[in-house]
């Protein structure tokens, strides 16, 4: 069996950027509102909630650091459409199955070395 060809960007989705911008937009507008609540989310030490308090800002806080990651790969992938290197496994530098990147635009791995 032979390797694939390496993806030829003419094959490449042309909504695939648009996915991409459309996707940094959402989480970027998701990390500004969080970041509102968290300032917006005081409370007085002595409070009997702010044990609750706590806790929901430590979800926030870690909402927020997923939405980051999500953030970060869909910048990758915008980055490698740029370069021309979009649609290669990070891995093994194989094409990725157009099936996966239409339903994962940001995805870094073919399916084989999706974590």
């Amino acid at each position: 069996m032979t390797d694939p060809s390496p993806l030829d960007p003419a094959s490449l989705d042309p909504s695939s950027r648009d996915q991409l911008e459309d996707e940094q937009a959402h989480l970027q507008t998701q990390l500004t509102e969080l970041d509102h609540t968290e300032v917006e989310t005081t409370f007085d030490e002595n409070f009997a909630d702010s044990g609750q308090v706590a806790a929901e800002q430590g979800e926030n806080r870690a909402l927020a650091s997923q939405l980051r990651d999500q953030l970060d790969d869909v910048e990758r992938a915008l980055t490698k459409l740029d370069d021309g290197s979009y649609g290669s496994c990070e891995v093994c530098s194989k094409p990725i199955e157009p099936a996966r990147l239409e339903a994962m635009p940001a995805t870094r791995f073919c399916i084989e070395h999706a974590e």
